[in-house]
């Protein structure tokens, strides 16, 4: 039998106001909310979704696992984010890399990828 990705989850020190950053991020929209737990997704039927939980702590060291963002238009879509309240970051990617590299309001950090159609653009 096979699993289907259901939802990833993020810790978060703040879940409803980081939640809401990445509806506005990714043009989702808050389908679950409770004293525990915040869930967003394109829809309440779309799969996978994200679902933010409070932890106490904050953010300490890079992520072992992030998003892949893949605009139509990159440089446009970066600038966007930025003013949505994410941060320009350097994990070590380099100045020649075809990505930009973010952080969320809280830390994590993701990609902006140049447009891509498939998993093997």
């Amino acid at each position: 039998m096979a699993s289907s990705w259901y939802t990833l989850v993020v810790d978060a020190h703040d879940m409803s106001s980081l939640a809401r950053f990445w509806c506005e991020a990714l043009d989702w929209k808050v389908v679950h909310e409770d004293e525990d737990e915040v869930t967003i997704g394109a829809n309440p039927e779309a799969l996978p979704g994200i679902c933010f939980v409070s932890v106490p702590e904050r953010k300490t060291v890079k992520n072992r696992l992030h998003i892949d963002l893949s605009p139509d238009d990159q440089a446009a879509e970066v600038e966007r984010i930025v003013a949505l309240g994410a941060t320009r970051v350097d994990v070590g990617q380099g100045d020649d890399v075809s990505w930009v590299v973010l952080a969320d309001p809280e830390g994590n950090e993701f990609c902006v990828l140049r447009p891509k159609r498939t998993l093997v653009d």
